[in-house]
Formats: structure tokens, sequence, C-alpha cells
């Protein structure tokens, strides 16, 4: 099974910026729907972005205008474009299908938005 490792994580002011790499160990071609989501302390884990095979987008409420998805099928690699960046985006984010879940969970990346 393709295995997901997420990347790019970190400690980032308010306003601030991140991207996020999800590398997949094979190929995503034949994988239409892959999605970011992300798990804030307490809280259930939750859709954040995704993306189709053609490019079209979903984004949660809370992100649309702030986060863009995009997809690298060469690279096997999935992106989170996150600018401004507030503490509510606090969490840890995972990448996998979408919209059902069926490869194994990665470790996450933590992103801290934090003065």
């Amino acid at each position: 099974q393709v295995q997901l490792v997420e990347s790019g994580g970190g400690l980032v002011q308010p306003g601030g910026s991140l991207r996020l790499s999800c590398a997949a160990s094979g190929s995503i071609l034949s994988i239409n729907g892959m999605a970011w989501y992300r798990q804030a302390p307490g809280k259930e884990r939750e859709v954040v972005a995704a993306i189709t095979g053609r490019g079209s987008t979903y984004f949660a409420g809370s992100v649309k205008g702030r986060f863009t998805i995009s997809r690298d099928n060469a690279k096997n690699t999935v992106y989170l474009q996150m600018n401004s960046l507030k503490p509510a985006d606090t969490a840890v984010y995972y990448c996998n299908t979408w919209v059902v879940t069926t490869l194994n969970w990665g470790q996450g990346t933590q992103v801290t938005v934090s003065s």
C-alpha cells in the first residue's frame, strides 16, 4: 500500500505562511481525490482542503481564501500552501485520499501558529 509522509510544518506567527508537502511512496496518478486533514487537540480530525485528479478543489469554510492545494502526480506529492495563518489553524496536518480515506495515516506534521 502507498505510504504517506507529511512535512513542512513548524512554528509560525499569526499572519505567516507555511507550505506543507505530502510525499507518497507510490504513484498517486490513479488516485482521484487527495486531501489534507487536520486534528487539533481535543477535536476530531477534519478535512481542510481536497483536490481531484482533474484539479477541482474543495476548501473548508474556515480556510477558504487563505489556503491552496495542489498536486504533482509526477512527483507523487500533494501540497498545501497556507497563508494568513491564525492560531485556530494550530493542529497536526495529515494527507490521505478523499472523500473516503483509504490509506494508512502518516505521522502528520505539526503546525503551530503563535506569537
